[in-house]
């Protein structure tokens, strides 16, 4: 299986990138994963909901254009189902049975996602409803899929 991580902005912070090394390593082993970064549009702090949405509308173009083709799109979106872990990997087990050998995961910007990425999404998901940094939602997701990998394998893992 192959798997696109697209998310907006430049990753910074040491500690995250060394988590993310760390769980992309132990994937090596069941999936090639693609880490692909599209340039955060630069906005004031304050913005009115027409600003917002020109720049989530133009995070979101960068996003599409990076969306390799035929893939399978999760849409990380707040108000997108919950899972349990074993219903992730359940759902990623499905894709690799049924032919999909092409996985991409859209994590927005601070904004969120504009609505034409959320349409090409095949799949909306929350990891719950408390509101994470979108660099930290890297960690949190690799973790997810990696897990997802060990529970479809019957492989042990913490719980």
């Amino acid at each position: 299986m192959n798997i696109s991580i697209i998310s907006v902005g430049k990753l910074k912070e040491k500690y995250l990138k060394m988590g993310i090394d760390e769980y992309a390593k132990r994937l090596s082993g069941y999936a090639k994963v693609d880490f692909v970064e599209v340039a955060d549009e630069k906005a004031p702090e304050q913005l009115s909901e027409s600003e917002m949405e020109i720049v989530k509308k133009k995070e979101g173009d960068r996003i599409l254009s990076k969306i390799p083709n035929g893939a399978y799109v999760y849409a990380l979106a707040i108000e997108g189902k919950m899972k349990s872990s074993e219903e992730f990997a359940e759902g990623l087990e499905k894709l690799m049975t049924y032919g999909t050998s092409k996985v991409a995961f859209v994590i927005g910007g601070s904004l969120g996602l504009h609505k034409d990425v959320l349409n090409r999404a095949d799949e909306k998901i929350s990891f719950g409803r408390m509101t994470f940094p979108h660099q930290l939602m890297r960690l949190i997701l690799l973790e997810q899929i990696y897990r997802g990998f060990r529970i479809m394998k019957g492989e042990p893992y913490h719980k």
